[in-house]
């Protein structure tokens, strides 16, 4: 008896996946909790076993391609050589793409449509950005080759001194009205004061482009972020750290073998400025239009994947000491650049830090990750002077900025937090105990 395998759910905010992988072809059995596919969801790329035996009759999606929850992916049978002829597979069918127009017969083609506004952030109606299409009679020319050609010269010497490399500008004209003729060439001189190096010539038009299709993760971050910057107040505090004491002290940690980042401190920083203000260790539930006071510090931090970023959770981060938080940021953040994270290590969460340090930017504002209601930025240690005792002496400082849910955290709440983790990072002896 033929049966339908549809594509599975494997993350809670999944509506799509891509089959990165079959494990299996058409023809062969499957034993029930055997890998099957893999499937690049919003969060990973995930593995997945049967749930029922049977023979691999047809395959409907292919890899690569995208299918949407309880699509049918695939047509199975209880015996191998069962008949499959007419049988209709359970659940939605994906979209046919619509069959293109035939061409307008005509020496002008029809000017390309601009898509109608789409439909986004809850209903908002979005304005169509879409490329503007390459130039097609566009011809490459040097700028020094425009000045050439505003100089008064016979064609004759214009092509002599193209030819040459010459620089007509170095030249005065003998011919009338002071126009540059073929004779005067022989005191030009060479293009250009300081020569560059070889010219290439582009071989694309400008504005040539190509586009790719948004992976499944991708789609989910797009749509979760761009609603987040529409429907939540924003507002950012930065303040500047002084980082020598920490850089100390992580010193002296790494000389007797123990490897903390500068992440670690930060992290632990804000797990003890999270208990002191415990109304920024909250969020926002737009359904109910109600403030969200969670009773646990659970962080979540940013990790960059392939294809984009997903945020682990060190859970109950307030009763953690430095070492614990070190060893388990490392181990999830292991987990999410193999795709290996468990549901439960990345759902949730009461509060974000998210740190370009190691690339060395000087500061930026990080995206609030709803329904949590702040994020921390945490950007690179840099070298620069500073004043101590009334002297200039050189310093190391990093820029940390907190974004704010104005719904539920008002400016002086959102400044007395940040310069709590000021007070940590500034006194991380506070941090080991």
């Amino acid at each position: 008896m033929p049966f339908t395998f549809t594509m599975p759910k494997l993350s809670p905010t999944m509506e799509a996946g891509t089959i990165a992988k079959w494990h299996k072809k058409e023809g062969e059995f499957v034993e029930a909790g055997e890998l099957i596919i893999e499937v690049a969801t919003d969060k990973a790329t995930v593995e997945h076993n049967a749930l029922d035996e049977g023979w691999l009759r047809k395959i409907l999606v292919q890899d690569g391609e995208e299918a949407v929850v309880n699509q049918a992916i695939a047509i199975f049978t209880e015996e191998e050589n069962e008949s499959i002829e007419g049988y209709e597979p359970e659940g939605p069918i994906a979209e046919e793409e619509p069959e293109p127009e035939q061409e307008v017969d005509s020496e002008e083609k029809p000017a390309k449509p601009k898509p109608a506004a789409s439909k986004s952030a809850g209903g908002l109606s979005q304005p169509a950005f879409v490329p503007e299409e390459p130039l097609e009679h566009y011809e490459f020319e040097a700028p020094t080759a425009l000045l050439t050609e505003r100089v008064k010269a016979t064609p004759l010497a214009k092509k002599l001194a193209k030819e040459k490399g010459l620089d007509l500008t170095t030249v005065k004209g003998t011919g009338p009205g002071g126009r540059i003729v073929s004779e005067d060439l022989s005191s030009a001189q060479p293009s250009g004061p300081v020569v560059f190096g070889k010219r290439e010539r582009p071989s694309l038009p400008p504005g040539s482009y190509e586009e790719e299709k948004l992976s499944p993760m991708r789609q989910v971050i797009g749509q979760r972020l761009q609603e987040a910057k529409t429907f939540i107040p924003h507002f950012y505090i930065t303040q500047a750290i002084n980082v020598e004491p920490m850089y100390q002290i992580r010193e002296q940690l790494r000389s007797s073998g123990i490897k903390v980042s500068y992440n670690d401190f930060v992290m632990r920083a804000c797990a003890l400025a999270l208990r002191e203000h415990p109304n920024v260790n909250s969020g926002f539930n737009s359904v109910n239009q109600t403030i969200i006071r969670f009773k646990t510090i659970d962080l979540a931090f940013a990790v960059s994947v392939d294809g984009g970023l997903i945020t682990p959770i060190i859970r109950h981060a307030d009763y953690k000491n430095l070492g614990e938080i070190s060893v388990e940021v490392r181990h999830l953040a292991k987990k999410a650049r193999d795709g290996k994270l468990e549901m439960e290590e990345f759902k949730g969460g009461s509060f974000t830090i998210s740190n370009l340090g190691m690339y060395g930017v000087t500061d930026f504002q990080a995206i609030i990750n709803p329904p949590q209601a702040a994020i921390l930025s945490v950007s690179g240690i840099h070298n620069e002077p500073v004043v101590r005792n009334g002297s200039i002496v050189p310093g190391k400082v990093m820029n940390i900025s907190v974004s704010c849910d104005h719904r539920v955290i008002d400016g002086v709440a959102g400044a007395e937090f940040i310069k709590t983790v000021q007070k940590y990072l500034e006194n991380p002896a506070l941090l080991l105990v």
